[in-house]
């Protein structure tokens, strides 16, 4: 059985995101539904992104989760990629389209199950792409347990595994977070 492939534009896949009930993620001309997340999950996006906002309110950063894509440019237009990460962070002013992000220097993903490898290999190596970007979270949501990935001065990616007793540093916002500010409501620390 075979079954023919539907590629949408990138002005198709943006209007039909705006009246669709079910989020997509755009890669190349193909679109991905997305899945809903865990109770744990929206938990520890919610503590992160409200803790986030807090400190960064009246300045000339701006925080979003769940529905604010992400834009990837590729070389090649059509290869152009639209992610919806959990929490991300945008301090650049050209940051102006009203659907999307081009230049966020934070982005945060909360893993789940049916989609940590996405996360972890493929969301990776694009986002890093990202001249903006600066740091990368991985969230675990069953464990206490943080991945971060920061940019050096020499533009290398580094990678720092944190577990219980240590801080998440948001050095692209200037923020400190414990795992207790993380795992609020989801962990008793």
């Amino acid at each position: 059985m075979s079954l023919l492939l539907t590629y949408l534009s990138i002005e198709e896949y943006l209007q039909l995101e705006q009246s669709s009930e079910v989020r997509h993620e755009y890669l190349g001309g193909q679109i991905f539904a997305m899945s809903g997340g865990s109770k744990e999950h929206n938990t520890i996006t919610l503590n992160i992104a409200s803790r986030l906002r807090s400190h960064l309110r009246g300045g000339s950063c701006s925080v979003f989760m769940a529905d604010m894509k992400v834009k990837i440019e590729l070389a090649n237009q059509n290869n152009n990629i639209f992610y919806y990460p959990d929490v991300v962070v945008s301090c650049n002013p050209q940051d102006q389209d009203r659907y999307f992000l081009n230049y966020p220097c934070l982005i945060i993903e909360v893993l789940s199950p049916s989609i940590e490898v996405t996360d972890r290999r493929e969301k990776l190596v694009n986002y890093q792409k990202l001249e903006s970007l600066r740091e990368y979270v991985l969230v675990y949501q069953d464990d206490i347990k943080v991945e971060v990935y920061r940019q050096n001065a020499q533009g290398k990616w580094l990678l720092e595994i944190l577990g219980k007793d240590n801080e998440l540093r948001l050095d692209a916002v200037g923020l400190s977070l414990t795992m207790t500010d993380i795992y609020e409501d989801v962990f008793s620390i």
